[in-house]
C-alpha cells in the first residue's frame, strides 16, 4: 500500500491507495506555519480493520517531524490514536 501527501494553500490531505483503488484519506488544515488540524479520516470499507488509518496518521505525524511542526487532533480517530500512541505525542500540540 502506498501513502502520499498531497498540500495547497491551507489544506492538505494523506491518501492510501492499493494499486488504483483508494483505501482511505486523512485531511488537515493549515491555519499556521507551526501546526495543523488533523480534522477527518475516512477509510473505505473493503480496508476497514486494516490499519489504514493509523498508516495515514504516521505518515502525516513523519511530514511533521520533517517540519518542526505540531499537530492538533480535531479528528475523533486522530485523537483516539494521539491518547495511546505514545510514540507519536512529540508532535501533539499542548
Amino acid at each position: 500500500m502506498e501513502t502520499t501527501i498531497k498540500q495547497q494553500e491551507n489544506k492538505g490531505f494523506a491518501v492510501a491507495r492499493e494499486g488504483s483503488e483508494r483505501a482511505g484519506i486523512m485531511t488537515y488544515s493549515i491555519p499556521s506555519p507551526s501546526f495543523i488540524i488533523i480534522d477527518h479520516t475516512e477509510v473505505e470499507l473493503p480496508f476497514k480493520g486494516k490499519g489504514v488509518g493509523k498508516q495515514l496518521l504516521y505518515k502525516i505525524v513523519e511530514m511533521a517531524r520533517e517540519k518542526n511542526i505540531k499537530i492538533i487532533p480535531l479528528c475523533p480517530f486522530a485523537n483516539a490514536m494521539f491518547k495511546k500512541s505514545a510514540d507519536i505525542k512529540d508532535v501533539l500540540k499542548q
